[in-house]
């Protein structure tokens, strides 16, 4: 069966003749639909978080494995978590068939290499407390469904998102998300709706594994890394936040926790010293809510 990430789009059968106008206007259309697409996954992108949120609790590793655009966007998810949250590649890694030169250039045979994806993650010692995320628009990428081969052989979670329904991915996944977007205004060209498709579901589940580890308090990045100007702003911003004190006092409390925002959240909170307030963390397994919440700082 022909994929529908491959079939033509009888709305934009006449892109050629359209003026600049009509074809943002079409493009603008066809997007308002991957919304609604994602939405009607939502069960299975839930059923893919808690697996990878089990993992990473027991010690295991997140790998995305893609080809082309998707394996950018898997790139690009993962490198975004170390300043956001203070996730390294030490525990959620990306690969693209091709290598890092595919990051900037196309290596489209690549994607046809089916032991590939599972040799790199061997070379990772993937283990069974370990996740690995297939992305693939076509729900068929070797590359892809190597490396998802060498999981279940190896015990970790197998997990895949594609924009085909009922594709090959089925056989190889235990969680598919298949995000449905329908034909590409232009024809095959899945780095516009299937990767707009994928960066949502890829926000989501990085965004929503990380707030289940407790690197979110409220609504705020508090396992954030202060890196730049901007950063420590933010950082100091979040502290007054929390705490209510002034900016001068939220940075003599970032400065006496290493600027260690969490730490520096608990002592504000809770009137405590910069020990006290690590102890409080480890025992309450870094979540803020739960380190600010138990009775009696004193008796740490």
């Amino acid at each position: 069966m022909k994929s529908i990430t491959e079939a033509r789009n009888p709305r934009s059968k006449g892109l050629d003749l359209m003026d600049t106008e009509a074809i943002l206007e079409l493009i603008n259309s066809e997007d308002y639909e991957i919304a609604q697409a994602v939405g009607r996954e939502i069960p299975n992108i839930t059923s893919a978080v808690d697996a990878i949120t089990e993992r990473l609790k027991l010690g295991g590793r997140l790998f995305y494995v893609g080809a082309g655009t998707s394996g950018r966007l898997g790139i690009l998810d993962a490198s975004e978590l170390k300043p956001t949250f203070g996730v390294g590649h030490e525990i959620v890694e990306a690969f693209i068939a091709g290598g890092p030169k595919a990051m900037t250039q196309a290596v489209e045979a690549a994607e046809d290499n089916t032991t590939a994806g599972g040799e790199i993650l061997l070379g990772r010692d993937l283990s069974s407390k370990d996740a690995v995320f297939g992305i693939t628009a076509s729900g068929g990428t070797p590359y892809v469904l190597g490396a998802l081969q060498t999981a279940r052989q190896i015990g970790a979670a197998a997990l895949g998102l594609t924009c085909n329904a009922d594709s090959v991915l089925r056989k190889y996944a235990d969680v598919v998300i298949e995000v449905v977007v329908g034909p590409e205004v232009l024809t095959g060209s899945t780095r516009m709706k299937a990767g707009t498709a994928q960066k949502m579901v890829l926000n989501m589940i990085s965004t929503t594994v990380m707030i289940k580890l407790g690197k979110v308090y409220e609504n705020l990045m508090v396992d954030m890394e202060a890196t730049n100007a901007k950063l420590r702003v933010r950082a100091n911003n979040m502290i007054q936040t929390i705490t209510g004190v002034s900016r001068e006092e939220a940075l003599d409390l970032l400065e006496r926790a290493g600027f260690d925002l969490k730490t520096a959240i608990v002592m504000g909170k809770l009137d405590v010293d910069a020990d006290v307030a690590r102890q409080r963390l480890l025992k309450a397994d870094g979540y803020v809510r739960k380190a600010v919440s138990e009775p009696d700082p004193h008796t740490y």
